[in-house]
């Protein structure tokens, strides 16, 4: 490997702090590794993918954090690939280049009628509840009583169960001032969680499925008629731990309907969305019955029943978007690649660049999957680095006081952690409150 290399990462979320890591340990120190994101804040999903409430597995950013404490690593905010600095930018000023830019947005369900107000992506009711700058004027009508969540993975459930808890059950989160005081104000009362095939394939993780039964102020129910089993599925529960634990768990809701609960959560298998009704907004999402066929896809069965539900959420997976001159792969929304080496039109190795995480692999997997992804990425790239290469022809500090980027540091970010926190205690609320607005951010990052 080229003595004291210098490696640049795209995105600070766990893909691309994993893949620093992995290079300071790998290289045994040995490396300079510059990580790069468009936001003024690290930690990418961990900060605004992760459920507010779900204060455990938010609590990977304080693993995270080392990494960036590490004197080989260093953040560059407010900083995007495309807008500020190129491709071939970043060549310039480094021996290798690892994208890890994540799975930005979602998947379309491709019905008449998507595209009607209250029609909208589950992903940016995510980043509106979690704070995310680009979300933080959106506007979602809860005056509404009845919404649809499409969608049986965690995701789906995270939104079904913020829009099934109380003001207070919430307060103590990170939830931004201005989310909490919409949710305080929220008519919803019935939420509907609608998976196109059954128990057996549905997503959740029994423990993310089984805390929506824990609501006090929310009922739940299941249709017996939606838990029959096929010997399939009946063969895939006895043998697959997880698919046995979410049908228990759902079987012990297909008792009465709940009763006199706030809010109520129906859970609703084998229907798939046809179309979103509404004039000039949703009213109402038309659904049809489904039932696997003998190759295993969902096959309609020509049997609907409308619901009267005043907001659609889609919840049916992530998708990557490409990168400003970095090839991609527009079936499979990922940048072609073999172990992380990115992969040219001819199917070689693009010489320095990598990929890591998501936008390697697709979006599966945990945070923690991240890590080994990420260390596979970087075995590769070390092996590639020889040490008769030419080091890299200019510093990126030369490159971006040329360009007068007012990028944000590492400081800067802890002078916005600590407004976080000294918000939450100015509102009596939990350990931090999260400022969303670009302005406020930006400021919080430089106090006068």
């Amino acid at each position: 490997m080229t003595p004291g290399a210098r490696v640049a990462v795209v995105g600070s979320g766990p893909a691309g702090l994993y893949a620093a890591e992995a290079l300071v340990k790998q290289a045994d120190g040995d490396v300079q590794v510059d990580v790069f994101d468009r936001l003024p804040t690290p930690y990418g999903l961990v900060r605004y993918g992760v459920a507010p409430d779900h204060k455990s597995i938010k609590s990977i950013a304080r693993y995270l954090q080392r990494v960036l404490e590490h004197p080989a690593v260093r953040f560059f905010g407010c900083v995007e690939l495309g807008r500020d600095l190129t491709r071939a930018d970043l060549l310039e000023c480094y021996d290798a280049v690892v994208y890890s830019t994540g799975a930005m947005v979602d998947r379309h369900l491709g019905v008449p009628g998507e595209a009607l107000p209250g029609s909208v992506a589950a992903t940016d009711f995510v980043n509106w509840y979690c704070g995310h700058p680009d979300a933080a004027d959106h506007g979602f009508d809860l005056s509404v009583e009845e919404v649809a969540v499409i969608g049986v993975g965690n995701v789906a459930v995270d939104v079904v169960r913020i829009l099934a808890k109380t003001v207070d059950e919430l307060r103590e989160t990170d939830i931004p001032e201005h989310v909490l005081e919409a949710l305080a104000a929220s008519r919803v009362r019935r939420i509907h969680m609608i998976g196109r095939r059954g128990p057996a394939q549905a997503k959740f993780t029994t423990k993310e499925l089984r805390e929506l039964g824990e609501l006090p102020h929310a009922g739940i129910h299941v249709s017996p008629e939606d838990m029959r089993l096929d010997p399939a599925d009946a063969a895939l529960a006895e043998s697959d731990r997880h698919v046995r634990g979410n049908v228990a768990v759902l079987n012990g809701w297909t008792g009465e309907p709940p009763g006199d609960r706030p809010r109520r959560i129906d859970v609703r298998f084998w229907r798939a969305p046809r179309e979103i009704v509404g004039t000039g907004r949703v009213e109402a999402l038309r659904l049809e019955r489904t039932r696997l066929g003998d190759d295993g896809r969902v096959t309609g069965t020509g049997e609907y029943e409308t619901l009267p539900v005043g907001m659609v959420l889609r919840s049916v997976g992530y998708q990557s978007v490409p990168l400003d001159g970095v090839p991609f792969d527009e079936r499979a929304y990922v940048v072609p690649n073999r172990g992380g080496r990115v992969l040219g039109p001819d199917g070689s190795p693009v010489p320095r660049e990598y990929v890591a995480g998501w936008i390697k692999r697709g979006p599966t997997g945990v945070v923690g999957t991240n890590k080994s992804d990420a260390a596979e990425t970087v075995r590769h790239l070390l092996a590639d680095l020889d040490e008769g290469r030419e080091p890299p022809v200019r510093k990126i500090e030369e490159l971006l006081a040329e360009r007068d980027l007012p990028v944000v540091t590492y400081a800067d970010w802890l002078n916005l952690d600590a407004a976080e926190i000294a918000l939450a205690r100015s509102l009596n609320r939990g350990e931090r409150v999260k400022l969303a607005r670009w302005d406020a951010m930006r400021a919080a990052c430089r106090p006068s």
